[in-house]
């Protein structure tokens, strides 16, 4: 019998705050991160983007000297707007377009945090 509390995603997930720019419809959001993964992020903005909104990402990711950041920079799609309680939005992206040198630095440090095997950039 399969655990129902298994992790069903293909790609590790973690949950960090790191600094996440967004653009939509002429719109700038600076935010940060609930959760990501190396095909996807969960974030907070402050007004409303519809399901299936493209937007431009620009991310920074911290190095292990501290001294400087990695930026990943990728497009992405909405999937998923929530209503947040105290006001402003979640929204699920799914990077749609993303070159694989930043997906691979997305992965490396993705995986310095993730109990699992190292994750894949098939699929």
């Amino acid at each position: 019998m399969k655990n129902p509390n298994a992790e069903r995603r293909r790609f590790p997930r973690i949950d960090k705050s790191l600094p996440l720019k967004v653009a939509a419809n002429g719109y700038d959001f600076i935010t940060y991160t609930h959760n990501l993964s190396c095909v996807g992020t969960y974030c907070r903005v402050n007004k409303y983007i519809p399901p299936f909104t493209k937007i431009s990402i620009k991310l920074s990711l911290p190095t292990e000297s501290g001294n400087k950041e990695h930026r990943v920079e990728c497009d992405g799609v909405v999937v998923r707007t929530d209503d947040e309680k105290e006001g402003g939005f979640n929204i699920a992206v799914f990077f749609n377009r993303i070159r694989d040198t930043q997906k691979e630095k997305l992965s490396e440090y993705i995986n310095q945090f993730a109990n699992r095997e190292p994750a894949s950039l098939q699929g």
